[in-house]
């Protein structure tokens, strides 16, 4: 059966000249993300794999649970502001949007372990700890809006192609896109030449808007245990949701000169509904061969994902003669999705009570991403993930530096691949950040920002496709408010 979906791409973290199908680009979209921290671990780039003594290893590495000493509980809201300036036809564009959220809430539990009298309490099992936590690993807000006068082509060239590959397969027009296109007098059929072809001049005006809503978000149970201060381990699982929802609309403004010869205002309008449950685990160690140096590692088994997808799409056209025409239909589905595994190594360095330096690094391999339904076959776009993405490593960097008692600053800096075998880029953070102890309490503040680029592409023609160059930046505030007791 023909796919009934247009292939539109809505790339939003990678450069890319190539149309995937939907659910290819979903899979890698729903794999991305961070680990969800506090705001002092999001101020030294999210570095946390061998720091150890934070909330954030509930969700990081459940093995620096075995540091703490103390009960302890912390709440994290954050701010965001996201931007996407572009450039479409030499014409430039921007849009943006602002929204604050509940990033991180955590808890951790402090629980001795017995030691015998008479024996050494700083040697064997010292401590199990347990941990839980919420987090937000994911925002999909975004407005990107482009707009430019196109001399190169028109969107009918493309629904003239869908038309002629319907009638190289002998598939019927009626009920798809093309077809709504040919009865709404945007391309014609060529009886001489038994093919189809654009009833448009070119010199169009084209625009496209797409915003973009909801985000992932997952919690975590785990434990860490300390034995003899020396070697920790932990174990921890998550359980993860998705919800996303976009909404696209490109518009033509152009004339048609086979039919009716009048100017139109042509809208495609592409909705897509996501839902979506799923698990993961994680497995951590930290170890430290002398007193100030600790070296950490994890491995985060795939998150399995059961998703339900409700995607839309309508044509319709408005002649300056007034006649207008408008079509569409919704394709239900469900799919499950595998993500790749994550490996993630670390190490840090702490200078007595001074304050510490830290790096770590993930790998992943996006092309192990897949995809299954009962629904839909999968093939075409588990062959796009092989084909088209590629094994990634993820770069942090970071400090904290203790001015005072109470006193900290911090800074960071991260770098994550580009999960795409050709013209990709990479992401880059920048994160600062102050914090404050006060007896049993403190506060915590960060500043980050995140800037990458990508391309869109309206529709697919091949090398002559028009392509959209867009700059994305992201601008973040978090604020931990925390006890121990």
């Amino acid at each position: 059966m023909k796919n009934k979906y247009l292939l539109l791409l809505i790339a939003t973290v990678a450069i890319t000249k190539t149309s995937f199908a939907q659910y290819s680009q979903d899979a890698i979209r729903f794999s991305g993300g961070t680990t969800g921290s506090t705001s002092r671990i999001k101020a030294i780039g999210n570095a946390q794999t061998a720091v150890g003594g934070d909330l954030s290893n509930i969700s990081g590495n459940p093995a620096g649970l075995g540091y703490f000493t103390h009960s302890e509980m912390s709440i994290t809201p954050e701010f965001n502001n996201a931007k996407v300036s572009s450039s479409y036809m030499g014409q430039s564009n921007s849009d943006s949007h602002n929204q604050g959220n509940l990033n991180n809430a955590s808890i951790v539990f402090y629980s001795r372990l017995n030691t015998p009298k008479g024996q050494d309490k700083t040697k064997g099992w010292l401590s199990l700890n347990f941990g839980a936590s919420y987090n937000r690993t994911n925002d999909f807000y975004q407005n990107t809006y482009y707009s430019g006068v196109n001399k190169n082509s028109s969107v009918a060239d493309y629904y003239a192609n869908l038309a002629n590959n319907d009638v190289a397969n002998n598939y019927t027009l009626d009920g798809y896109l093309e077809g709504w296109a040919y009865r709404q007098k945007l391309i014609n059929n060529n009886a001489n030449a038994n093919v189809y072809e654009p009833s448009t001049t070119l010199g169009g005006t084209q625009a496209n808007r797409i915003n973009s809503t909801g985000g992932q978000t997952q919690f975590n149970l785990s434990m860490g245990a300390n034995y003899s201060n020396k070697l920790y381990l932990g174990f921890g699982i998550g359980i993860t949701d998705i919800r996303y929802n976009t909404t696209s609309v490109f518009t033509e403004d152009n004339t048609e000169y086979v039919n009716v010869k009048q100017d139109y205002v042509s809208n495609y309008v592409r909705d897509q509904v996501t839902r979506g449950t799923g698990f993961n685990a994680t497995f951590g160690l930290i170890y430290k061969p002398v007193e100030i140096v600790r070296l950490g590692a994890s491995i985060t088994t795939p998150t399995w994902y059961n998703i339900d997808d409700n995607s839309s799409e309508g044509l319709n056209t408005t002649y300056s003669g007034g006649s207008r025409y408008s079509d569409g239909d919704s394709y239900p589905a469900s799919y499950n999705l595998r993500t790749p595994l994550k490996v993630s190594g670390g190490a840090a360095v702490f200078i007595g009570h001074l304050g510490f330096i830290t790096a770590d690094v993930d790998y992943l391999d996006y092309s192990t991403a897949h995809l299954s339904s009962p629904d839909y076959d999968v093939s075409t776009d588990n062959g796009d993930i092989k084909k088209n993405y590629q094994s990634t490593v993820n770069a942090r960097f970071g400090a904290e530096a203790r001015l005072t008692s109470n006193f900290f600053l911090r800074g960071g800096y991260g770098l994550q691949g580009s999960p795409l075998k050709q013209n990709g880029t990479d992401i880059k953070t920048a994160s600062g950040g102050l914090g404050y102890r006060f007896g049993a309490y403190y506060i915590d503040a960060t500043y980050s920002h995140v800037k990458g680029y990508s391309t869109n592409i309206p529709y697919d023609l091949g090398v002559d496709s028009p392509i959209a160059s867009l700059k994305n930046e992201y601008n973040n505030v978090f604020l931990t408010l925390g006890m121990r007791f």
